[in-house]
């Protein structure tokens, strides 16, 4: 049985315990995960209808061609693949291409908009609307032992360029103009995409957790935040280090090795079957112990994988236990207004053993003498 079967069927058994008779998923990076086929549909309609027994995938007529290649023709895993015309009324297309009247349709209630499950609600005479998001989050989580890979490898690229990166780095030059050359440096690296907005922060900007990059200028004395990652065959990375221009102080010591402490005490929280809370606890603990738990302010972590923010969060709160398989970042931080952050984040995996850290840049801290 292939992989993607096994993900589709796995989903059916969730429909029968839900008592839901289809499911219909529209999220492309649902679609992609269950079916293999990546689509971005921009404004246009994207949804796998899924039944005990079928599966149908409706798509842009303009994207219907892409879909046949890649999935080829009747199989068992999609048994007809619908394009669908921009003067189409897709919930119809649905409706006539497979979905009978259900009283209970699964969605992804976080995706779909409200406009959009009135109409398939119209469509299809008032049924309920179940979530079956959810269980597609968590079925993610638990990754296999190739997207295990393919996310080491995008680790791996990523510090690659964040190697290259930092020889670019001098006095005057400013935030943005890093981030041009880390995004340059990406691409000719072979990365898919940025994961995000690359994030570089000089001075007292590194305070700001999710500052935005200008024209600040790189100086001696001030910390120097790096935040990025990219995409690589669908799973991207996410890895922060943060520098110090010049000597560093007394205090930047104290804030820097206060943080790696956190991290390192945070990694060695993970453990199967242990709340994801104490993860955050563990390195909250360590963070208030020296005086700075006011300026530790964000979770200590979230999923990765074919997004860069995904399931599960990583937080104090969560008591949900932690999944083998599971990829998640952990990355505590302090930020100190008028003198600056630090923030130290590493992609783990994990095993029966703990952790596997997947990123492996060097934490120490390291002076850049510009």
């Amino acid at each position: 049985m292939s992989m993607y079967l096994e993900r589709l069927n796995s989903v059916r058994e969730e429909l029968q315990s839900m008592g839901a008779e289809s499911a219909l998923i529209t999220s492309p990076l649902s679609v992609a995960y269950l079916t293999g086929f990546v689509c971005d549909p921009h404004e246009r309609f994207l949804g796998l209808l899924l039944r005990d027994d079928k599966a149908v995938l409706f798509l842009p007529s303009l994207e219907q061609g892409k879909a046949e290649s890649v999935l080829g023709g009747t199989n068992a895993l999609i048994q007809e693949i619908v394009g669908i015309q921009d003067t189409d009324n897709p919930y119809a297309k649905v409706k006539q291409n497979g979905g009978a009247a259900a009283r209970c349709i699964a969605v992804e209630k976080e995706y779909m908009k409200l406009s959009q499950a009135e109409q398939l609600t119209s469509v299809f005479g008032n049924p309920v609307l179940n979530d079956v998001g959810g269980f597609i989050s968590k079925l993610r989580n638990r990754k296999s032992a190739d997207e295990i890979l393919k996310i080491r490898a995008a680790a791996e690229l990523v510090e690659d360029v964040l190697a290259e990166g930092l020889k670019k780095v001098k006095a005057g030059i400013t935030e943005i103009e890093i981030v041009a050359e880390l995004e340059y440096i990406m691409k000719r690296k072979g990365a898919d995409a940025p994961a995000f907005d690359t994030m570089v922060l000089a001075g007292a900007n590194s305070a700001l957790p999710h500052g935005v990059p200008g024209k600040t200028q790189v100086k001696e004395g001030g910390f120097l935040l790096f935040d990025l990652g990219v995409f690589k065959d669908g799973y991207c990375s996410d890895i922060t280090r943060t520098f110090v221009t010049g000597e560093p102080s007394t205090k930047q010591r104290h804030i820097y090795d206060t943080v790696l402490k956190a991290e390192e005490a945070a990694i060695r929280a993970v453990q199967i079957g242990r709340p994801l809370a104490e993860v955050d606890r563990a390195a909250r603990h360590v963070i208030e112990d020296e005086g700075y738990g006011q300026y530790f302010t964000h979770r200590t972590g979230h999923g990765l994988g074919l997004e860069v923010h995904e399931y599960p969060s990583v937080h104090g709160a969560n008591e949900e236990a932690i999944e083998a398989g599971a990829v998640f970042t952990i990355e505590p931080g302090i930020y100190v207004p008028g003198v600056g952050g630090v923030r130290i984040e590493d992609d783990i995996h994990v095993t029966s053993q703990g952790a596997e850290v997947l990123t492996s840049f060097p934490k120490t801290l390291t002076r850049l003498d510009i």
